[in-house]
């Protein structure tokens, strides 16, 4: 009888596996792993260049500018123990000098700032106040004066105040020309910042131009001064000037490529 016949193939020997056969994925992912990290570990690139130095300069020009726009303010009061007779005297004031100032030719008019109200003082019998403004504006100061001077004699209205100044036609003409100014001095200035810091050259970055002016301040007139009981004398005006100012701002960016001999 042949044993070998009989053999059950559970007995028969297993094919021998290769060594670490199961351990392939785990050996490519690694092998993986170390070629990303290699990749990530490969030098960076050199920095970009630095950037080119940047000097803010500044400069302005300015200028005074002849006032060629007056505006007047007149006042109406009354006091009386009714407030309807201090109203009907104020308003009757108002409504004269607004029918006279509308028929002079040039000259804007307006009126602001009625109040009423009623006063108290001890050892006085209450009383009301009623007041209302008249504002005159123009650019013919002649014809202001003349009829500032006419309102005060022919409606009692008090002169409260005068204020000079510079129209929009005459700024925007005198920004115009301050502006070429104030822009060429700028670039003087950069010019000089580049020399100093050993630049051959420059350019313009980013650049402001601002424009403005100083006001001048009201002209207050006496109220004595002003009244018709003053003589009647015609309100005497100086203009005088309006200082304006352009300002030029900005970056002005150095020539880097190469420095200039010292």
């Amino acid at each position: 009888m042949n044993r070998a016949a009989n053999i059950s193939p559970l007995c028969r020997p297993r094919r021998p596996t290769a060594p670490h056969a199961g351990l392939r994925p785990v050996a490519a992912a690694f092998v993986l792993a170390i070629a990303t990290a290699s990749a990530h570990a490969q030098p960076l690139p050199a920095e970009a260049t630095p950037r080119e130095p940047v000097v803010t300069v500044s400069a302005s020009a300015s200028a005074g500018v002849a006032n060629d726009r007056l505006r007047a303010s007149l006042r109406g009061e009354a006091e009386h123990a009714s407030a309807a007779t201090a109203a009907a005297e104020v308003n009757g004031r108002i409504a004269k000098a607004l029918a006279r100032a509308k028929g002079a030719t040039g000259i804007g008019v307006q009126t602001s700032g009625y109040s009423s109200y009623q006063v108290s003082e001890r050892d006085r019998p209450a009383r009301w106040r009623v007041s209302q403004t008249l504002t005159l504006e123009g650019r013919d100061f002649a014809a202001m004066t003349d009829l500032v001077s006419a309102l005060q004699a022919e409606t009692g209205l008090l002169l409260g105040g005068i204020q000079f100044s510079v129209s929009e036609e005459t700024q925007r003409q005198a920004e115009d020309g301050l502006t070429q100014q104030a822009i060429r001095h700028w670039q003087e200035r950069a010019a000089r910042a580049a020399q100093g810091l050993g630049f051959p050259g420059w350019r313009p970055g980013r650049v402001q131009v601002q424009t403005g002016e100083q006001m001048r301040a009201p002209y207050p007139v006496m109220r004595a001064a002003a009244s018709p009981a003053a003589g009647g004398a015609p309100v005497a005006f100086e203009a005088g000037t309006t200082e304006i100012t352009v300002t030029v701002s900005g970056e002005a960016v150095q020539d880097s490529r190469r420095a200039s001999p010292r």
